[in-house]
């Protein structure tokens, strides 16, 4: 924490003390201390204000004398209305004589009533140094595709386009079987589902762990129960952890009968290949793109990361963490189809036990937002009108919406592609350095 600077000025009949910290985390804490005779003069305001709203037994409105208001309101009305006129204003003025610009509204604490002493926490702008950004080098990562992923993508080609055959046997791990399933507890079924189709695949849970395990080795017409325990998270909080009785009908055992790999199942997949080494060659390519892709995600997210460790300092007050855990929560949230308070109470999580889930990720995430901000300003990274109008362009092209043209040509949401195009150039600057082969650019140094 930075040292104190201490400030005295006269209000309009009295003094007004203020004292300034300036914390590590871009905060500025101000302590305002008001004399008994400033305090005064707002009290006599909130008099004037209270007067002509309140009726006091035995005189007009407007007309009640102040003692006779003090008496029939009480003492701390009078104050806590001297109080609403006089903060905002003591703030305003406090921050004026420091020379402070709030970078959010301020968090303030009424520390003594009479005479007033207020803290006011105020969020400063977040402050990014990064350094001799332009020596930034990261190793490339060349991507691979080995044999033996283009064979097993070609395996499970086979085993979508396989034949369901009905057997006479009991079911083993890959097989399909259709299935009535009646789970209950305490007495009481709370699910049943009838004639459902279900594959048996080794490490992938069905409903509850343990079910697919009391499938396996059971014939066609066989009934069986099993007792199982039912998940932590299931939705209904009665049962989740709790046993409950699962009651089995095997109504149908399929296997997949697989078709040969040769040039006569390559001309069936898809719009149909020459032979099954052209199909070879077109599923390389594909896992090639897609780790290409993914690649290309991973780099710029490590790119990201070395700017970040590189930095001097990247520093930011602390609500712009704590809006940025509300976004990832209102995200999940959304992902799943609910409202954030739902969604709260599905977790389970106690408010800390939500903190340490979100922290980590969205203190990330705003480091990430600030280093591209100062990155942009110190490359002179700019988005044309041009570049917006083409990409409104773009989008509306590629989903065919025409719907969406009004809204993306708002002015919000016109600002909201010219801030995606700048985070997109700015990440596409960062990593044509920090994946140079150069061993350096000149220029890029914060001082």
């Amino acid at each position: 924490m930075a040292p104190h600077r201490n400030a005295i000025y006269n209000g309009s009949t009295g003094a007004v003390k203020v004292t300034s910290q300036f914390t590590e985390d871009c905060q500025a804490i101000l302590r305002i201390e008001v004399s008994p005779e400033e305090f005064q003069r707002y009290l006599d305001r909130a008099y004037q204000r209270l007067v002509k709203r309140a009726e006091v037994p035995g005189f007009r409105k407007g007309r009640a004398p102040r003692v006779m208001l003090e008496r029939y309101l009480g003492r701390q009305r009078l104050v806590q209305e001297a109080l609403d006129i006089m903060v905002p204003e003591m703030l305003k003025e406090a921050l004026a004589t420091e020379g402070i610009q709030p970078f959010d509204r301020p968090m303030v604490e009424i520390l003594q009533e009479e005479p007033p002493i207020i803290q006011a926490t105020v969020p400063l702008p977040p402050q990014v140094d990064l350094g001799d950004y332009r020596q930034l080098r990261l190793p490339k990562q060349e991507v691979v595709v080995e044999r033996e992923e283009v064979e097993a993508a070609l395996e499970e080609l086979r085993h979508r386009y396989a034949i369901r055959q009905p057997v006479d046997r009991p079911a083993q791990w890959g097989d399909i079987v259709r299935v009535d399933i009646i789970g209950e507890a305490n007495g009481r079924a709370f699910y049943r589902d009838e004639d459902v189709e279900i594959q048996l695949r080794k490490g992938q849970q069905i409903l509850v762990a343990g079910l697919e395990e009391a499938i396996v080795g059971a014939r066609k017409g066989e009934v069986s129960t099993v007792e199982l325990t039912m998940p932590q998270d299931w939705p209904r909080r009665s049962l989740a952890g709790r046993p409950a009785t699962f009651t089995i009908r095997i109504l149908e055992v399929k296997e997949h009968q697989l078709p040969p790999l040769d040039d006569s199942f390559a001309q069936q997949v898809g719009e149909g290949f020459p032979s099954l080494e052209a199909l070879r060659q077109r599923l390389e390519e594909d896992i090639r793109q897609r780790k290409e892709m993914a690649a290309a995600m991973r780099q710029r997210e490590e790119a990201l990361d070395a700017l970040v460790a590189a930095a001097h300092k990247v520093s930011f007050p602390p609500t712009l963490l704590e809006e940025e855990m509300g976004r990832l929560l209102q995200e999940e949230a959304q992902a799943l189809g609910r409202d954030v308070d739902r969604y709260i109470e599905e977790l389970r999580h106690s408010p800390q036990q939500r903190r340490q889930k979100l922290e980590e990720r969205a203190k990330k995430r705003v480091m990430h937002s600030l280093v591209i901000s100062r990155l942009a300003e110190l490359e002179g990274i700019q988005v044309s009108d041009e570049e917006v109008r083409e990409e409104i362009e773009r989008l509306v092209t590629r989903s065919q919406n025409y719907q969406l043209l009004p809204l993306l040509q708002s002015p919000q949401g016109m600002a909201s592609i010219r801030r995606s195009l700048l985070t997109r150039k700015t990440i596409d600057r960062l990593m044509e350095i920090v994946y140079s082969s150069d061993q350096g650019n000149e220029g890029g140094v914060e001082s």
